[in-house]
């Protein structure tokens, strides 16, 4: 018996549908939403991918990172297999790891224009070094003035929300 079709998610493609090919390049369009249910609340919701990949720009090879979204959201929520696909999206896309970051919390404020958002990257380690890089955006903020941390990560560590 086939399941019933809610039509408060209609929008989504993605779900519930066999699909088997990732996106070739990282869009914004990719990230699917939802109506936020509790849009008059306050509260926060945290993505982990531990096994993010991208190519490096320069030599072709693979970075490795763990990527946490953290957000605030606002009237919409993002759809977390809609997510999965934008991140996959990223595995043959040469950018150095600080753009990736940054790429990321833009597309996430495009999609779904959340109150407050943070993205960490905490890419594998090349040539000896590692490198983290954080973004974060707060609404109604210029971006330059976005250097306070507000949100909470474990893995950034604590700060106040």
């Amino acid at each position: 018996m086939p399941a019933k079709t809610n039509t408060k998610y209609e929008s989504l493609t993605l779900l519930g549908k066999p699909v088997s090919r990732y996106p070739s390049s990282p869009s914004a369009k990719t990230i699917e939403t939802f109506k936020n249910q509790y849009a008059n609340r306050r509260y926060l919701i945290k993505f982990e991918c531990a096994d993010f990949t991208s190519l490096c720009p320069v030599t072709a090879q693979p970075d490795f990172a763990k990527i946490t979204i953290e957000y605030v959201p606002g009237d919409r929520c993002i759809e977390t297999k809609s997510l999965k696909f934008y991140l996959a999206s990223y595995r043959n896309t040469p950018s150095f790891n600080e753009e990736i970051v940054n790429r990321i919390l833009d597309d996430v404020v495009a999609a779904c224009s959340p109150q407050e958002a943070l993205v960490y990257g905490e890419f594998a380690a090349r040539g000896g070094i590692s490198l983290s890089a954080e973004a974060q955006y707060t609404q109604g903020v210029p971006a330059a003035d976005n250097s306070q941390r507000t949100l909470k990560s474990s893995s950034v560590g604590a700060k106040s929300l």
